[in-house]
């Protein structure tokens, strides 16, 4: 048996009803094949592939609070601290009633290689809770996230390990565990990514993986001879991602029809109206289905739709596994030409090999979504320097991050004999640095 299906096989049996987590493993090992087999004695003898399916560290955790009617609930927390090897871990808190030890490993996981693709010095990791955000008062807010960070502290530093936001983790969550990080630690530092301006948050971090996205998607349609004008593009989601994503490519000429929300979504064939969509998600917190009174002339439909549209670009920006095969071959059948991943892992192992044989260009997730960890990074940096930059500053380091992003994972695609697959090109630009980083700082 290779050494490669002897670690995808020992991670299914070590990490039972992790299905995610297997998922996400399998996905990159098999993609890295090529770079394992040749190397196959040398890793055996590292043991490089166990170290690096195995998080360095976890913590999980109860966190109990109060609500507004006095009765106390418990949570958990969860912190995986996957791989350090090329600076501090550096991954979102996300608050969802879905989230599990899997899904936080799966996301880790992911996390590293993203994070090494970036070519900023960030480790991988992620955390979370199974709390749920949706309707609970401000207070509620405060008092979970309070007490999620009195044990979360303990573990997490500016150069050691620094959060961000992630689902269900905005600006209002991240103030009120700095706050909590701030009250218990006794120091100020950029301990969190995605703070408010007025205290140490960076201009267009909010825009940042949005924006990022469709500045890789401009320059994989560039360097394929395609333009990103005039295509008629499909989203699906309509948080922060979703909207900014929304934007920019509209920005850049194409017209966006879709977003969708866990009730519903909407087909909009005049275009999204981005403003209608912020004060829906942004400022009323409301269901899609208020869509319909800014714009009579668009369609609101219940459950899942956004890849029947017609559309040449799709940019999954939801959930994990949100794209399944059905989906994929009802795109390629209405002639898709790009799906780039704005989410994390949302699209199924069956639709991203569907999507390649039918000759569709995809670019996956850890490296089309990356600008949000990048701009994460560059607040450290600000944070770091006690400095702040201007909007355009960040945007074009952003961009600049983005454009060098694709032309990596181009680049090692094409020396392993894999030219124009971008997941194997992602995995092994990621992959080699954070091998080459583990391997000159020994067996630790």
């Amino acid at each position: 048996m290779s050494y490669v299906d002897e670690i995808i096989e020992q991670v299914i049996k070590q990490n039972p009803a992790e299905p995610e987590f297997h998922q996400a493993v399998k996905e990159v090992l098999e993609s890295l094949r090529v770079v394992v087999d040749a190397n196959e004695e040398k890793f055996r003898r590292d043991a490089l592939l166990e170290r690096i399916v195995n998080p360095e560290r976890q913590f999980k955790f109860r966190v109990p609070w109060v609500d507004d009617k006095g009765q106390v609930h418990v949570n958990t927390g969860y912190r995986v601290q996957f791989n350090s090897a090329i600076g501090p871990y550096k991954g979102g808190l996300r608050l969802h009633p879905s989230v599990n030890l899997g899904i936080i490993k799966f996301l880790g996981f992911e996390q590293i290689f993203k994070n090494s693709l970036t070519g900023l010095p960030i480790g991988g990791g992620k955390g979370g809770s199974d709390f749920d955000p949706k309707g609970k008062s401000d207070r509620e807010i405060m008092a979970f996230c309070q007490s999620f960070m009195t044990e979360l502290c303990k573990y997490i530093g500016a150069d050691t390990d620094v959060p961000a936001g992630d689902i269900g983790t905005g600006a209002r969550e991240i103030g009120y565990m700095f706050g909590q990080y701030k009250r218990i630690r006794g120091v100020y530092e950029g301990v969190l990514t995605g703070k408010g301006l007025s205290y140490g948050g960076s201009l267009a971090r909010t825009e940042a993986t949005g924006y990022g996205l469709l500045y890789l998607t401009a320059e994989m349609l560039k360097c394929n001879g395609e333009t990103i004008e005039g295509k008629t593009v499909a989203v699906s989601g309509a948080g922060n991602v979703a909207i900014y994503a929304i934007q920019k490519a509209q920005q850049l000429g194409a017209k966006v029809v879709t977003a969708s929300d866990s009730t519903g979504w909407v087909y909009d064939p005049d275009g999204i109206d981005v403003a209608a969509l912020k004060e829906i998600k942004e400022v009323n917190r409301a269901r899609l289905t208020e869509y319909k009174k800014y714009r009579p002339n668009s369609e609101y439909h219940e459950g899942k739709g956004v890849w029947t549209v017609k559309v040449d670009i799709a940019l999954p920006c939801a959930t994990q596994n949100e794209l399944d095969l059905e989906d994929a071959k009802t795109l390629v059948a209405n002639g898709v030409l790009a799906v780039c991943e704005g989410a994390n892992m949302p699209t199924t192992l069956e639709a991203t090999e569907y999507f390649q044989k039918n000759g569709v260009y995809f670019v996956p997730g850890k490296a089309a979504n990356a600008g949000g960890v990048a701009t994460s990074a560059l607040e450290m940096s600000q944070n770091s320097e006690r400095l702040s930059w201007s909007f355009e500053e960040v945007d074009s380091k952003l961009k600049g991050i983005m454009v060098n992003l694709f032309h990596n994972i181009d680049n090692a695609a094409k020396k392993y004999g894999f030219e124009g697959n971008y997941v194997v090109g992602a995995n092994i630009a990621g992959f080699e640095k954070v091998v080459d980083a583990m391997t000159a700082q020994g067996i630790v």
